[in-house]
C-alpha cells in the first residue's frame, strides 16, 4: 500500500505539487473568510457587500464544474454538432438571469432580509408551507447535482492518476467540506475567482491540445465526411431533437432559478456591481464554453476505439500519450479539480444554509447567529457525506444528473421567482400548486404516449406556470403594504 502511494507521488509529482499549492490557497481563503464572518448574513451571502468582478467570476465558476469540463465537453463525442447549441443557451440564460432576475432580486431580498431562496419565497408570498416545501426541493436537487460533480472528479482521478474511484471521492469530500464549513460564502466567492481564472486557462489548453492532436481546426471536415461519424452533423443523428432541446433548457434555465447561482445576486453591493457582474459573467461564459463544448467532436480523431460512456472522453484524452505535455496534463487535471470544488462548495453551502434556516429554523426559531452558523457548518459536513456516499454508485451520467437537477429547479421555482419579482399577484397556494404541478410533470410525463416526442422539462414548466397563473388569478393575492413597497423599490 505504502509503495503504491509512493510510486503514485513519484509518477505524478507535478500534479501533487500543484494540488498541494492549490489546497494551501483554499486553506488561506477559508481562514480569511472565517475572520471576515461576523454574522449569519456574512456566512450565507457575504454580508451583501461584494463587488461585480468577484461575483461575476463566482457566478461563472460555480456553474462550471467537472460537469462542464468532463460532461459537457464529452457529450459532443456522441451527440455531435447539435450539442454546440449549448454555447448560445449558456450565454443567453446567464444574461437573462443577470439582467432580468438579479436587479430586482437584489432589491427584494435586501428589503425582506432574505438569505436563501426558500425564505425569499416564504417572505414574498407570506407562506411558511411554500418556504419549507421549497427547502426540501433544494436539498434533493442539490444532492443530484453534487453526485454528478463527484462522479466527474472520481472518473478523472481514477483514469489519469490511477487513484481508486472511492478514494478520490473521499479526498475531495474532505477538502471541500473543510474549507466550505470554515470560511462560508466569503471564502467560497473569493476561491471561485481563483478557480474561474484557472478554468479559463485550462479551457484554452484543453481545446488547443485536442484540436492539435486531431489535425487542426479543419479536422471537423474529415469527421463530417467519414461514414462512421457523418451522422454527428445532422439533426437527430447523434441524439433525438426533443432530448437535445430538453437537456439544453434544463441545463441552462437554472441560471435564473438555482439557489447557488441566485445567492450571488443576494451578495451584490449595488446596481453598479450588478452591471459589472453581468459583463464579466457573460464574457467568461462566451469565451470558455466556445472552447469546451467542441472538444468531444475533435476527440473523435484522437481517441482510438469507441467510448460508450461520454463522461470518460476527457479523462481518456488526458491519459492518451502525445495529446498534452506532462505539465499541461497536470494543470488540466488540477483545473478540473478546481472546477469540481467551485461548484461543490457553493451547492454545499446553499444546501446546508437552506436546511438550517428554512427547515430547522422553522422547527426551532429564535436561535442566535452564532448558533445558526455553527449548525450550518455541521450540515455542510452531513450533506457532503451523504452525497459522497450516493456518488459511490451514481444513478446516472453527469449530463443526466445535471439536467435532472436543472429540471427540478426550473419546473418548481421559475414561477415563484421570475413571476414573483414582476407580477404582484400570486400567493402561497399558487406557489405550492406550481411545485406539485411541476414535479408531477417531470416524473409522470414519461408514462404518457408523447414522452418520446417532448422532453419532460417542457410539460413540467407549462404545468407549473399555468397552475401558478390560474390559482393566482382565482385566489386572493398577497397585497400587503410590504409587498407594495417591494414593487415600488423594484422600479427604482
Amino acid at each position: 500500500m505504502i509503495d503504491a502511494v509512493l510510486n503514485n507521488f513519484r509518477e505524478f509529482w507535478i500534479v501533487h505539487l500543484l494540488l498541494a499549492a492549490y489546497t494551501a490557497l483554499m486553506a488561506y481563503h477559508a481562514y480569511a473568510g472565517n475572520r471576515e464572518t461576523k454574522s449569519i448574513a456574512d456566512y450565507y451571502i457575504g454580508g451583501r457587500g461584494m463587488g461585480g468582478v468577484v461575483l461575476g467570476l463566482s457566478f461563472f465558476a460555480t456553474y462550471s464544474s467537472t460537469n462542464s469540463f468532463v460532461g459537457f465537453s464529452g457529450q459532443s463525442f456522441s451527440w455531435g454538432a447539435p450539442w454546440l447549441l449549448l454555447v448560445p443557451f449558456v450565454v443567453g440564460f446567464s444574461f437573462f438571469a443577470w439582467t432580468v432576475v438579479a436587479p430586482r432580486l437584489r432589491v427584494f431580498t435586501r428589503s425582506l432580509d432574505a438569505l436563501t431562496v426558500p425564505d425569499f419565497i416564504g417572505f414574498r408570498f407570506e407562506s411558511t408551507v411554500a418556504r419549507v416545501f421549497g427547502a426540501v426541493i433544494v436539498v434533493f436537487a442539490s444532492i443530484f447535482y453534487m453526485t454528478a460533480v463527484f462522479k466527474g472528479i472520481g472518473n478523472l482521478l481514477e483514469t489519469f492518476m490511477y487513484i481508486p474511484y472511492k478514494l478520490a471521492i473521499g479526498i475531495i469530500f474532505l477538502i471541500v467540506m473543510a474549507y466550505t464549513a470554515v470560511g462560508g460564502f466569503i471564502s467560497v466567492a473569493k476561491t471561485d475567482v481563483v478557480q474561474g481564472i484557472v478554468m479559463s486557462i485550462a479551457a484554452v489548453l484543453l481545446f488547443t491540445g485536442t484540436v492539435t492532436a486531431a489535425g487542426g481546426l479543419g479536422a471537423l471536415t474529415q469527421i463530417r465526411e467519414t461514414t462512421e461519424t457523418a451522422h454527428l452533423f445532422t439533426w437527430g443523428g447523434g441524439v433525438a431533437v426533443p432530448m437535445l432541446l430538453g437537456v439544453l433548457v434544463s441545463s441552462t434555465i437554472k441560471f435564473a432559478v438555482e439557489p447557488r447561482q441566485l445567492s450571488r445576486f443576494y451578495a451584490l453591493e449595488g446596481a453598479e456591481a450588478t452591471r459589472t457582474g453581468t459583463l464579466v459573467s457573460t464574457l467568461a461564459f462566451m469565451a470558455v464554453y466556445s472552447l469546451l463544448v467542441p472538444v468531444g467532436l475533435y476527440a473523435r480523431r484522437v481517441i482510438p476505439g469507441g467510448i460508450t460512456d461520454t463522461d470518460l472522453v476527457v479523462p481518456t484524452l488526458l491519459a492518451t500519450d502525445g495529446v498534452f505535455s506532462p505539465f499541461a496534463s497536470a494543470f488540466l487535471l488540477v483545473a478540473m479539480v478546481a472546477a469540481a470544488m467551485s461548484s461543490l462548495d457553493s451547492v454545499l453551502l446553499v444546501t446546508a444554509s437552506t436546511a438550517e434556516r428554512d427547515i430547522m429554523g422553522i422547527l426551532r426559531p429564535g436561535r442566535s447567529d452564532t448558533t445558526a452558523v455553527r449548525a450550518t457548518r455541521v450540515y455542510v459536513g452531513i450533506f457532503a457525506l451523504i452525497t459522497a456516499a450516493v456518488s459511490l454508485n451514481p444513478p446516472g451520467s453527469i449530463v443526466t444528473l445535471t439536467a435532472l437537477s436543472g429540471s427540478l429547479y426550473g419546473a418548481c421555482f421559475f414561477p415563484a421567482i421570475v413571476m414573483g419579482l414582476y407580477w404582484r399577484r400570486g400567493n402561497g397556494v399558487a406557489v405550492v400548486g406550481s411545485y406539485v404541478a411541476g414535479l408531477a410533470g417531470l416524473f409522470l410525463w414519461r408514462y404518457t404516449p408523447w414522452a418520446e416526442a417532448l422532453h419532460q422539462v417542457f410539460p413540467a414548466l407549462i404545468l407549473s406556470m399555468s397552475t401558478y397563473f390560474l390559482v393566482s388569478i382565482g385566489g386572493p393575492r398577497v397585497q400587503t403594504k410590504r409587498v407594495s413597497e417591494l414593487f415600488e423599490k423594484g422600479r427604482t
